[in-house]
């Protein structure tokens, strides 16, 4: 299995993170995990977005909590293959539905274990924020997402429906006082 890289948005990116946009746009695949990347064609404004969020103070009237924004890269051919969102606290919306943890795995790749493996790979630093436990809902028909959250030691606590967007989410949450098996990032 190749070592993938879990890194944070930089400019470096910027081509990378177009086309994994361009594709998802093109498959009309969710973004999960990537704010407002949908809405935002230059690469750069989104790193930048990213960097801001990542701050301890949030704009004035934002309702946005800190958030750390990753891409999951890899190395053989500097593609990206997903992007991974933590969420360092709760605002009523993530708390009630969305919480800790948002991911997407770029179409193409999809069903070969990267969001299993991107997921396990950005726990050790949810512990390092100072996470005991992340919550992470997906859709009930979601079944890859629900894979990979158990694959990670997501135990269900209920389904909840989201009155703003008509849908339903499954909230799942993962202990990290618990070791798992290989963990790191960077």
């Amino acid at each position: 299995m190749e070592t993938m890289l879990l890194i944070r948005p930089a400019f470096a990116h910027a081509a990378e993170i177009a086309g994994y946009r361009q594709e998802c746009l093109d498959a009309g695949s969710r973004m999960d995990g990537c704010g407002p990347l949908r809405r935002m064609e230059d690469p750069l404004e989104w790193i930048n977005y990213c960097k801001a969020w990542e701050g301890e103070h949030q704009p004035d009237g934002s309702d946005w909590v800190r958030a750390t924004q990753f891409l999951y890269i890899r190395p053989t051919d500097g593609k990206m293959v997903g992007t991974i969102q933590v969420r360092h606290t709760f605002n009523a919306f993530l708390a009630a539905y969305g919480g800790n943890i948002g991911y997407s795995v770029r179409p193409s790749e999809r069903r070969k274990g990267y969001a299993t493996r991107m997921l396990r790979d950005t726990l050790p630093f949810c512990r390092q924020i100072g996470l005991d436990r992340v919550l992470i809902s997906c859709r009930p028909d979601n079944i890859g997402s629900r894979k990979t959250i158990l694959a990670n030691g997501g135990v269900y606590e209920s389904t909840v429906w989201v009155p703003d967007r008509q849908e339903a989410l499954e909230r799942y949450w993962i202990d990290l006082t618990i070791p798992q098996k290989s963990e790191k990032c960077d």
